[in-house]
């Protein structure tokens, strides 16, 4: 492959490092300082040798001396400005990258991470960025200097004596044989290990969120030997990597070292005859070392840029994944609208379901400021109803309308305003009560936030927390009960003021008190708005305006709970079995 084409993924981080030119333009200079004064040392070695050494000259010495500790200063003044100035753009570039692939992550339809797992995504989110700010920070600036400083040296060593450079020129072809030979596969297993990497993350981040159903089975002995396979078939990747590059390395060593022997011996001989100054030997050593130098950490960096380009390519596909879901150019203002929902012959799969039909056919009117409720058994395609309705999914056949209005004719953010959901397992954030609550709506007073919680129920236990509505609640909200997790979510809703509500099921974690004083807080919350309950007991539903009972994905029944205990047999067994408690 071209070498021009096998780095070429790592152009795409020029754009990222664009708005940083006057830091990229300092350690340049900076770079270009340090790589002249490296060379000019050269000149002054020969000068120490020649004019101190061998004229036996302590004045011409001590100057030699001074204009070396000089010409240190400098370049140590250089190294430093080179090395802050790179390192800060690593670090800094590393976080724009990351910003821009979480902010395109944030806003992917949802069907994206159906196909793709969260463990992988989040290794290439830190993983790969990680390695990438490692690149940039170092091995990126180690390559540009020894690029530099080996072109300089190559010219200082023709000029000091041409006979020896050419032994050294013909030492070069040898040298970047071994990099060019290894390094595409240094870049296929570097891209391998990551990918590995990604897999051990991804079980390990499994097991634990899902620990208590590990532990109540027993299974810590089974996922430990599972996580041992996934470390060791990442650590066999790793292996192979890394002894690519070794032998890569030593090949590099071998071949520079000789060919500085074979100069050194025509060299010395040189010196002897009296063809060339010691000082010139001294100056072309001191060059050729640095040609050898420069050399090898091209061939140790090569491998570092081939994991640079993998990781690169990883992290590009995140950025530029497309979202499926997307506003028309001209939306339609969905604040307009009325609060009246329908979906009509409405066809969809799941995409990573594509052979099993969620809807099918399905027709469904939802009056505005009325309670529908989804009723049916499990796999009938209620929560498809929710998702299509948020528009985290868009129907293959068919239309689903705000009013009169397609959804895909309004903007999603703008859609999702109008509505609130309560999830049968609210999600909570790794956050305070007081920002859980007011999540929706962001700038909420404190007191707006209490009034909710109240009306939800949950203000009494809230007090309790030891630091209130400050109380961290964890990963998850887990250190709340299932009803008190349920309680702050319906808080939530209540908080973002909705014109519509989708209710799964949202008092089913409560004990019996709770959920009466719930339903109390629903009831008035729902009034006067529309509002769509996905029902899994009968019971909560009585009062419904319209029950819509479902199965394989359509409309089987519509009517009142009186009406379709008399019509429809599906939903008269589903009532027997839960009112009979059979």
């Amino acid at each position: 492959m071209n070498p021009v084409r096998r780095f070429s993924p790592l152009l795409q981080l020029v754009q990222f490092m664009l708005p940083y030119r006057k830091q990229w333009l300092g350690a340049m200079v900076a770079l270009l300082l340090t790589a002249g004064i490296t060379l000019a040392i050269g000149q002054g070695v020969k000068g120490v040798i020649d004019n101190g050494f061998i004229a036996g000259s302590v004045t011409q010495l001590n100057q030699s001396i001074l204009v070396l500790l000089v010409m240190a200063s400098l370049m140590a003044l250089g190294a430093f400005t080179r090395f802050y100035l790179v390192s800060w753009l690593g670090e800094r570039v590393t976080a724009d990258i990351r910003q821009a692939v979480f902010d395109n992550l944030i806003n992917l339809h949802t069907s994206y991470f159906e196909t793709n797992r969260s463990g992988e995504i989040m290794s290439r989110l830190t993983t790969d960025t990680t390695l990438l700010q490692s690149i940039i920070g170092s091995s990126f600036s180690m390559a540009l200097r020894s690029v530099v400083t080996t072109s300089g040296a190559l010219l200082m060593l023709f000029i000091t004596n041409i006979k020896l450079s050419l032994i050294i020129v013909a030492a070069v072809p040898l040298i970047l044989l071994p990099v060019f030979l290894f390094g595409r596969r240094v870049r296929q297993l570097a891209r391998k290990s990551q990918d590995s990497i990604a897999d051990v993350g991804s079980y390990a981040g499994e097991a634990i969120q899902q620990i208590k159903t590990v532990q109540s089975y027993n299974q810590q002995h089974h996922e430990s030997e599972a996580f041992g396979r996934e470390v060791d078939g990442a650590f066999q990747v790793a292996r192979h990597r890394i002894r690519q590059r070794a032998l890569l390395m030593a090949m590099v060593i071998m071949l520079v070292f000789g060919g500085l022997s074979g100069m050194l011996w025509v060299g010395g001989y040189d010196v002897i005859t009296g063809v060339m100054t010691g000082g010139e030997l001294g100056a072309f050593v001191f060059y050729a070392l640095i040609v050898a130098m420069g050399a090898g950490t091209l061939s140790e960096v090569y491998g570092e840029l081939q994991r640079a380009v993998g990781a690169t390519e990883r992290l590009m596909e995140l950025l530029h994944a497309k979202n499926e879901i997307n506003p028309p150019v001209n939306p339609q203002d969905a604040s307009r609208l009325e609060a009246r929902l329908s979906l009509q012959q409405v066809g969809f799969h799941y995409p990573s379901r594509p052979e099993q039909p969620a809807l099918s056919g399905f027709d469904l009117e939802i009056p505005e400021g009325k309670i529908t409720a989804l009723v049916g058994p499990s796999g009938a395609g209620k929560s498809t109803v929710f998702e299509l309705l948020l528009r985290f999914y868009d129907p293959g056949q068919g239309r689903v309308c705000l009013d009169h209005a397609d959804l895909r004719q309004l903007d999603p953010q703008q859609l999702r305003q109008q509505m609130a959901l309560v999830a049968q397992q609210p999600a909570l954030f790794t956050a305070s009560v007081i920002d859980n609550i007011r999540y929706g709506k962001p700038d909420a007073g404190e007191a707006k936030v209490i009034e909710a919680a109240k009306a939800a129920h949950a203000h009494d236990f809230i007090t309790q927390l030891p630091d209130g509505y400050y109380s961290d609640l964890g990963e998850q909200g887990v250190r709340l009960s299932g009803g008190q997790k349920q309680r702050i979510a319906i808080a939530r809703a209540i908080l973002n003021d909705p014109r519509i509500l989708l209710l799964d099921e949202a008092t089913s974690a409560l004990d019996t008190e709770s959920e009466q004083a719930i339903k109390l807080a629903l009831d008035n919350l729902m009034q006067g708005r529309t509002t769509v309950i996905i029902a899994h007991r009968l019971s909560t539903i009585t009062h419904a305006d319209q029950i819509a009972v479902m199965d394989k994905g359509q409309v089987v029944a519509r009517g009142t709970h009186t009406e379709l205990l008399e019509s429809n047999p599906l939903y008269a067994r589903l009532a027997a079995l839960q009112f009979q408690g059979g």
